[in-house]
């Protein structure tokens, strides 16, 4: 089923460093400010492999939705690619995958990003929590409005902010690590399954090189564009990861850690900083912890509304989606749709459970892309066969490592988007 050519087209504005920044601003956010605490819980000091296994995992679905992106350079991500390389079963599926997992992403971060700047301020969160990640979500969605281009803009902003009280964090925390690292790094004392579960949840924390590949319509050269934006983020964030976790458990160890994220008392991060002795050492990650769930909240709105705009042209969602502002830089309606999507779960959702069940529904989203990237023609290829068949299979094993409760849920909604696919295709049908 092609894509109609009639349906207008948004302008190609991205460059690699404006791409690269974007994609940046969507994985540095809630995977290093709350995940990495969350996984040490589950996984003990192994958290640092369980880093290591999910950017490996990553690399391999980052270099096929490069492949990907290049050769099919329209909004949509994987529903796009589904559709063109494979069926539109799957294709339906990798957006109905990406619109839940993304959908609940983006509230978890509007919530911490609400949580970290009460905390900042001393604030009393009980009342107010849920009114300043909603009005956080709305004042976003104004900017996503406005066009890529000031979004844009915006993000180099947030992702300055966010990367340089990182590298505060690690740079602060050497002295900290080298005196208590011998006692709390060794000896590695998670499980095989402690530690694959924990890799699943990391994995999600590096998916943001996603919202790349969904922007694919408005990247200038795309083919060349789209995969050293891809490969130049995927670098800069495993360095990040990696120093993060390995700084924070050798700091305060994988108990204290994963026990501050569960709580929910104070963030992960914010925690270990204060073992640091160094003053307005908190307040300063604080800072960047707001920027950064600032900024994946602008890119996942972005990517989320790309996705149900391409939705929205074959009709899989109801074709107001489709329709671009005047200027034909933002698909109005998709964003205020997916906006009040994100504010519903803001209202209802709890963030750890969120995590997991993004983790299970991002990991299927992303075996059909490493599928898709498998059904590329040999003389259309920019990487191996075997890139896309370890991917899938990485990606499938992962899945099914987090609480049977999440992956039993997220197979059960699969059914019903099918079910709903399969009406909507034989109403758009009849009309």
């Amino acid at each position: 089923m092609s894509l109609k050519t009639s349906s207008p087209q948004l302008r190609r504005e991205l460059g690699v460093v404006g791409a690269t920044v974007m994609g940046l601003g969507s994985i540095i956010g809630t995977g290093v400010f709350v995940s990495i605490g969350i996984a040490a819980g589950i996984a003990g000091n192994a958290v640092i492999l369980a880093v290591m296994i999910g950017a490996i995992v990553a690399i391999c679905n980052g270099l096929n939705s490069a492949q990907l992106a290049a050769n099919h350079p329209v909004s949509g991500g994987s529903y796009e690619y589904g559709y063109k390389y494979l069926n539109s079963w799957l294709g339906f599926t990798a957006g109905w995958m990406f619109l839940l997992a993304k959908s609940a992403s983006a509230a978890t971060a509007a919530l911490g990003f609400a949580g970290y700047f009460l905390n900042a301020t001393g604030l009393d969160a009980s009342g107010l929590l849920v009114p300043l990640a909603l009005a956080a979500v709305i004042a976003i969605a104004v900017i996503v409005l406005n066009g890529i281009r000031r979004s844009n803009r915006v993000n180099i902003i947030i992702v300055s902010v966010s990367v340089f009280s990182l590298i505060f964090f690690i740079f602060g925390g050497i002295p900290t690590a080298i005196a208590k690292g011998g006692e709390n790094l060794t000896p590695f004392n998670g499980s095989v399954a402690s530690v694959l579960h924990a890799s699943a949840l990391m994995f999600v924390a590096y998916t943001g090189y996603g919202r790349i590949a969904t922007l694919g319509e408005e990247a200038k050269n795309p083919r060349q564009t789209i995969p050293k934006a891809i490969v130049v983020t995927m670098i800069i964030t495993m360095l990040v990861y990696v120093g993060v976790a390995t700084i924070a458990v050798a700091a305060i160890g994988a108990e204290k850690l994963g026990e501050s994220a569960v709580t929910g008392q104070a963030a992960p991060l914010e925690v270990a900083v204060r073992s640091f002795g160094i003053p307005g050492g908190a307040q300063i990650l604080a800072i960047g912890a707001i920027f950064a769930m600032l900024g994946v909240l602008l890119n996942l709105i972005l990517g989320l509304s790309r996705v149900l705009l391409a939705m929205g042209r074959r009709r899989d969602m109801p074709r107001i989606f489709a329709r671009l502002n005047q200027s034909g830089t933002t698909p109005t309606a998709a964003v205020i749709a997916v906006t009040m999507i994100i504010a519903v779960l803001v209202l209802i959702g709890n963030v750890k459970t969120t995590w997991s069940f993004s983790a299970f529904t991002v990991l299927i989203y992303y075996s059909i892309t490493n599928l898709a990237a498998f059904a590329i023609p040999s003389q259309e290829r920019l990487y191996p066969k075997w890139l896309s068949i370890l991917g899938l299979l990485a990606c499938l094993f992962l899945a099914f490592w987090v609480e049977p409760f999440v992956w039993q849920v997220g197979l059960a909604l699969i059914v019903a988007g099918l079910i709903w696919h399969t009406v909507a295709q034989k109403l758009g049908g009849e009309s």
